[in-house]
């Protein structure tokens, strides 16, 4: 039976093999993960080759090579660990230690892999792979649980980037609250909102690289309430700038500031996994998932009558019951329902009261199989359950969708802003109580669909609804007071129509939110959503949505093994190249490793690999890859507008090749083809120019090198303090969805507000 170094499962997410007696490892991010998979694939080759009597000296010289490729791969990597050491002092210790080991593991496995020269790999008593396989295995697991303490140390590095962000935001927001005039507030909000797009992007990025959904969520749920109340900090300090004696606008202020304070924290829990005061984190049960729980315990009677009690059953069932009672309690909830989920409720005891007896009875009689009266039994019982289920995700979204299409004219927000202008304090205080009761009736509908959500990340998107209603309710209420004890005022309108905005936005993401429960609730959701740089499926091309995912069987993997492999070495070239640049923020360097990063998931695919599990996937990478590499021609063109006449010709020649190539490719995958015999081709024809992009690329890297070095004028043009910022953001504005986004909260708003922010203003 094939062993693996590492767990059956490929690369643990809490395991480091042979760390002994130091802490386990936790994996918590995808990158992490990915970047072990290879090594785990070459190292279990090695541990998993046949011990044939004979071994052709074709088999022989292909272990050394996988041995050397090891050896020289771990050293290169330490050589980076070491690097990263330096610059880290108080990472340096355990770092050099896990280097250390990781050398001296991909030694042993060079040495014990050295067979290739050797006619009888047995008699000269050398210790070989053949002669202690279990030497190999030490080595395997040690030189795994080194390089994993090495890409764990490193991802600290990253954490403590946004964290050193997060002070720097935090310091910045404490002048911004005591600022006493508009040119001070002007100079330090300018600032403020560059270290608000760097936190953005270093905490988006960290969104899509967790591997724990409920931690994805919470980020998500935390970046989309700085993202809102960015602005709002900006409309509110300038209201109480300008109106420096009004309470309401100072109440206002206060409540803006203490939301970022608690969300900024929150992305800090997430991001270093810890609690203040040790504290543990007690989400409520919700009913979905204590039905599910039930289920499950109910359904374990037909292979165990005997592995919990009858009081174990009644205590979960009287919990779900009690948990009804939100439905059932709710003034919200319409009198059919009501009678239904207690109907429901009654009839689940008298089945589970049906069900003990059955089984008590099988106990006595100490059957070994179920009986048929258990079987119905559980059945019965089940079946009752998914149907109050249904009756309360009927109650919950119902009401949700009554409550959003009522809201949806906004004519409470409309007239506050009205009454507001026009300085009717009395008007105003009526409105105000009609959108406190719209925002009571908002909080009761998020908790009752957190009950039904389905999944955890969705119950947490339930609960920041339910917070975010709860903590702009009464905000827009205070801007509602101060801009009609100050109705001419320019400032006050702005910030009240802020706010209102704000909370339009909160409905519109709650019929989104909606939508994704009802699709649990139907199973059309069963994928997990899209990470890193895959595109989800019929996001770029609505042609492909109908289309059926293929995957590759043995022998067309086999046929593309070839043309995988040339694109591998590809890729290591390019790699190589990139790591000769001096500056690695270079936009060319950027590039270039994203299309790298792209052609070896494409090269991972023709080996059955990777992320990429179907040929759809493939395509859609492909597509990817080919954009990136037409925004690396745009830069190139840039580039060679600042170089002398004489060098422009060999750079321009490769861009010439460059466009055509992508173009050519993007066309390729986009094209929908039908039958197996044609999606193969499709898949033949587009790693084929993938391979020519980083042929190309290869040639390009060290040409644009050279020509940087030689015109001398460094290279600020490629670099602006954040050289990603502009190509994030316009990726990111076809993107729908929560979980892929990394925009920089609002900013290019944000920015047109300062501009037009002076200390003249006199609205």
């Amino acid at each position: 039976m094939a062993t693996s170094p590492c767990s059956s499962s490929g690369v643990s997410s809490s395991s480091s093999a042979g760390l002994g007696a130091e802490a386990a490892l936790e994996i918590r991010t995808r990158s992490v993960e990915q970047t072990l998979v290879p090594l785990v694939s070459q190292i279990t080759t090695l541990i998993n080759h046949k011990d044939k009597p004979k071994r052709s000296d074709r088999t022989l010289q292909a272990i050394q090579r996988v041995g050397q490729a090891v050896n020289l791969a771990v050293g290169r990597f330490i050589t980076v660990g070491a690097a990263i050491a330096n610059e880290n002092r108080e990472l340096k210790e355990e770092m050099s230690i896990a280097c250390i080991e990781a050398k001296r593991a991909g030694e042993t496995i060079a040495q014990l892999t050295d067979v290739a020269n050797l006619d009888h790999p047995e008699s000269d008593g050398r210790i070989t792979i053949f002669t202690d396989k279990t030497g190999v295995v030490k080595a395997a697991r040690l030189l795994l649980s080194s390089v994993t303490k090495v890409l764990v140390l490193a991802d600290r590095i990253v954490i403590k980037q946004i964290v050193a962000s997060r002070n720097k935001v935090l310091a910045t927001m404490e002048q911004l609250e005591k600022v006493s005039s508009f040119q001070e507030f002007v100079q330090i909000f300018s600032q403020f909102g560059n270290e608000m797009v760097e936190f953005a992007h270093l905490t988006g990025d960290r969104q899509n690289d967790l591997k724990d959904e409920k931690k994805k969520a919470r980020m998500a749920a935390a970046r989309a309430v700085l993202e809102k109340c960015t602005m709002m900090l900006l409309t509110a300090s300038k209201t109480c700038l300008r109106h420096p004696d009004c309470e309401s606008a100072r109440l206002n202020k206060e409540g803006v500031f203490h939301r970022m304070r608690l969300s900024l924290e929150q992305v800090i829990e997430i991001v270093t996994d810890s609690r203040p005061s040790g504290e543990n984190e007690m989400a409520p049960t919700s009913i979905y998932t204590s039905i599910k729980e039930f289920k499950n315990k109910v359904e374990g009677l037909r292979e165990n009558l005997y592995f919990l009690s009858k009081e174990n059953l009644s205590t979960m069932l009287e919990l779900i019951l009690e948990h009804t009672e939100d439905f059932t309690d709710s003034a919200y909830t319409s009198h059919e329902h009501r009678e239904r989920i207690l109907e429901q409720s009654k009839q689940a005891k008298m089945e589970l009261e049906q069900l003990v007896s059955v089984w008590m009875q099988a106990q006595s009689q100490k059957t070994k199989e179920i009986t048929e009266d258990l079987e119905v039994a559980i059945l019965k019982t089940c079946q009752c359950m998914n149907e109050l289920k249904r009756e309360l995700h009927h109650a919950a979204t119902s009401l949700a969708t009554d409550l959003l299409r009522y809201h949806a004219d906004h004519m409470v927000l409309k007239a506050l802003k009205i009454t507001g202008v026009e300085g009717n304090l009395e008007a105003v205080a009526e409105y105000t109580c009609k959108l406190s009761e719209q925002k009571e009736q908002l909080v009761e509908t998020c908790r009752l669909l957190r009950h039904v959500s389905g999944t955890e990340p969705l119950e947490i998107t339930c609960i920041h609804a339910e917070d975010t209603f709860q903590v702009t309710g009464p905000q827009i209420i205070s801007a509602a007071e101060t801009l009609t004890l100050h109705p001419s005022s320019k400032i006050a309108k702005e910030n009240l129509d802020v706010f209102c905005e704000a909370w339009e936005s909160q409905l519109s993401d709650m019929s989104m939110l909606l939508r994704e429960i009802n699709d649990v609730f139907e199973g059309r959701r069963g994928e997990k959503r899209a990470y890193l740089s895959l595109p989800r499926p019929g996001k770029h091309n609505a042609n492909l949505k109908a289309l059926k995912p293929v995957t590759l069987d043995t022998e067309e993997q086999a046929q593309l093994g070839k043309l995988g492999l040339e694109l591998h070495l590809l890729t290591c070239d390019v790699d190589s190249e990139t790591e000769k640049w001096e500056d690695q923020e270079n936009e060319i360097v950027l590039h270039g490793q994203s299309i790298s990063s792209m052609a070896h998931s494409m090269y991972l695919f023709t080996r059955g690999e990777g992320l990429l599990k179907t040929t759809q996937d493939l395509f859609h990478q492909a597509e990817v890859f080919a954009t990136e590499g037409i925004k690396l021609a745009s830069v190139l063109t840039a580039f060679s507008n600042q170089l002398e006449d004489f060098d422009k010709p060999l750079l321009l020649l490769e861009i010439d090749k460059l466009i055509p190539v992508c173009q050519q490719l993007q066309i390729t995958a986009k094209t929908t083809v039908q039958g197996k015999s044609a999606t193969f081709t499709k898949v033949d024809t587009c790693i084929r120019k993938t391979k020519g992009v980083m042929t190309i690329l290869s040639q390009v890297l060290p040409l644009s090198c050279k020509l940087l070095k030689k015109c001398g004028t460094g290279n600020g043009w490629l670099r602006s303090p954040h050289p990603w910022r502009e190509n994030r953001l316009q990726t990111n504005t076809n993107e729908d969805s929560m979980e892929g986004k990394t925009d920089a909260f609002g900013i290019k708003s944000l920015e047109h507000h300062v501009a037009n922010l002076t200390f003249l203003e006199s609205k």
